[in-house]
């Protein structure tokens, strides 16, 4: 059964998402399959004021670029020709472009996935970029328009296979919606604003993400694991957050539990000794995560494992159960 998903990118000025206090890349659990490598795409061959077809090639190929230069991942992209084709129609091709979308005046950018529902084998995606926006492709940046590259890499991301990351800090912001204090994940879902290029760069959470998916056997001799459970009164808590964060590099990376046992994996580690903390999800917007159907035990207070976990090369560290308490 083919099925069609949608996820997008909010403009910070406008979009009540998250707030503080919460880090955690997130996998669609779905991907395209290594005999769809290099993943061919298409662009649509519409100029905007300031970009042309062209010039958003050029950046998505960039895009491409950071992700594929993860350390230790199997990926690539082939731009295969510009079309007159818009994107968000189920074709069996993979395009690129801009969409005039008035109708969506808080979102950036959105992906469209048709994937396999039983094997999770994306078949197609396709994104599009809100040109009811001012867009640049300046190296440095423009201070009155969003970056091509940068938001183009966070919907790349998803392309990918990869959800959301909450790792990053907010404010509201006079007049309503937030302000980015700032942020460690390119998969964080308010964008920088105008002018901002950090995200071009992929931070340890993405890394971590992109290795889990795509990792290949040097990945996999190198970087770990952590996993385990949160638990309430012996039941278990389901989205819960667990941190984990390795003093010695300063990275930062996180997961979900993600079934009724309070089960959780934080893969894609390099290996070391990690500080480890479990949260709730009660300051975010649970919806950038989950599907609004999705019932998410936010009843519990934060707290730390009681000794740092080792994470050890190409493997996973010994299960831990993290036992929280009500609020």
């Amino acid at each position: 059964m083919i099925r069609r998903r949608v996820t997008s990118l909010a403009v910070i000025a406008l979009a009540l998402m998250l707030s503080s206090g919460v880090e955690a890349y997130l996998l669609f659990g779905i991907s395209w399959p290594p005999g769809s490598l290099p993943i061919r795409y298409y662009v649509t061959n519409r100029d905007v004021p300031g970009v042309t077809a062209l010039q958003l090639q050029t950046a998505t190929d960039r895009a491409f670029g950071a992700w594929a230069g993860a350390p230790n991942v199997t990926l690539g992209s082939q731009f295969a020709g510009f079309v007159g084709a818009n994107p968000h129609v189920a074709d069996g091709a993979s395009v690129i472009g801009f969409v005039s979308r008035p109708d969506l005046p808080r979102v950036l950018g959105q992906v469209f996935f048709q994937y396999d529902m039983v094997t999770g084998v994306i078949t197609e995606s396709d994104i599009f970029l809100n040109s009811i926006f001012e867009w640049s492709v300046a190296p440095g940046g423009d201070v009155n328009r969003f970056d091509v590259q940068s938001v183009m890499t966070h919907e790349l991301g998803h392309l990918l296979g990869l959800g959301h990351s909450a790792l990053g800090e907010t404010e509201p912001r006079a007049g309503g919606g937030r302000n980015v204090l700032g942020k460690r994940a390119v998969m964080f879902p308010i964008a920088y604003p105008r002018g901002n290029v950090a995200d071009r760069t992929l931070e340890a959470d993405d890394l971590a993400g992109i290795s889990d998916i795509y990792g290949n056997a040097e990945a996999n001799r190198l970087l770990g694991s952590i996993s385990g459970r949160v638990t309430l009164n012996g039941a278990g808590v389901f989205g819960a957050h667990v941190t984990a964060f390795n003093p010695a590099t300063g990275a930062l990376s996180a997961g979900y539990a993600l079934d009724n046992q309070g089960r959780f994996v934080i893969g894609g580690l390099p290996a070391g000794l990690y500080i480890v903390r479990v949260e709730p999800l009660d300051d975010i917007d649970l919806t950038s995560v989950f599907s609004e159907d999705t019932t998410v035990n936010i009843n519990f207070r934060p707290m730390f494992y009681g000794k740092q976990v080792a994470v050890p090369a190409g493997g996973a560290g010994p299960s831990i159960e993290m036992q929280v308490r009500a609020k």
